[in-house]
């Protein structure tokens, strides 16, 4: 029981700081996220630290992931397995790109930005978890 609070607690922790991080970087703004990914036009480039940040993070939360047995506050990891490209992952790359520069989002800053209550946020949001829906119930159970 113990254990399930820590956990619930970290998760809290991290997703606030998530949260904090997605607004102070402005990935909340879907204009700045469109100016970003507008490379033949009015280029923003800022957001490019962003995102070097947090793969710097990663691999650093990799690096350790690696060297430890075990989690603090669990008793396996869970990670996806290795794979190589494939046309799955090319098409859901596409996908999600397409998205991310029609919409201006991602999934975490559109959830994070639905503490905003604006109108359009929560129509992407919709729609985002209409595709995961549809992606689970046909594509996902007819690959497996």
């Amino acid at each position: 029981m113990r254990n399930n609070r820590l956990q619930a607690l970290a998760a809290l922790a991290s997703g606030i700081v998530f949260g904090f991080g997605l607004a102070l970087s402005g990935m909340l703004n879907p204009a700045r996220v469109q100016g970003f990914l507008d490379v033949t036009g009015a280029w923003d480039p800022t957001l490019a630290f962003v995102l070097g940040g947090a793969v710097v993070v990663s691999m650093a939360g990799m690096w350790l992931v690696k060297r430890m047995r075990q989690p603090v506050l669990g008793d396996t990891f869970h990670l996806p397995p290795t794979r190589g490209i494939d046309r799955r992952l090319i098409v859901g790359s596409a996908i999600f790109g397409f998205g991310w520069g029609l919409g201006g989002f991602c999934p975490g800053p559109a959830v994070a930005s639905l503490s905003l209550g604006l109108g359009q946020t929560m129509l992407f949001v919709v729609f985002m978890v209409a595709g995961m829906v549809v992606h689970d119930r046909f594509v996902a159970r007819r690959a497996s």
